[in-house]
């Protein structure tokens, strides 16, 4: 059974959420230059939509993280 897909009640796209989260990230700035820098893309959301999008999608996306860097560490042959 597959786990059922986190975005499904909401209408912005999954890769808008994913950006906006992570560049909140990556980016040492605060919610309204995400929504800055999202609306020079031409996406008009709120700096409380950024912040619920974060509070919501947040640990999933650092579980995602997490996963990939422990892929990463055992693919070499020392790490035990």
């Amino acid at each position: 059974m597959t786990a059922p897909n986190p975005f499904r009640w909401f209408k912005t796209s999954p890769e808008i959420i994913r950006l906006a989260a992570m560049m909140y990230v990556h980016f040492p700035i605060s919610l309204r230059n995400i929504v800055d820098l999202l609306l020079e893309r031409r996406i008009d959301i709120s700096h409380e939509t950024v912040r619920f999008w974060w509070n919501r999608f947040g640990p999933m996306f650092a579980a995602e993280i997490r996963r990939k860097r422990v892929d990463r560490m055992r693919a070499f042959a020392a790490w035990r």
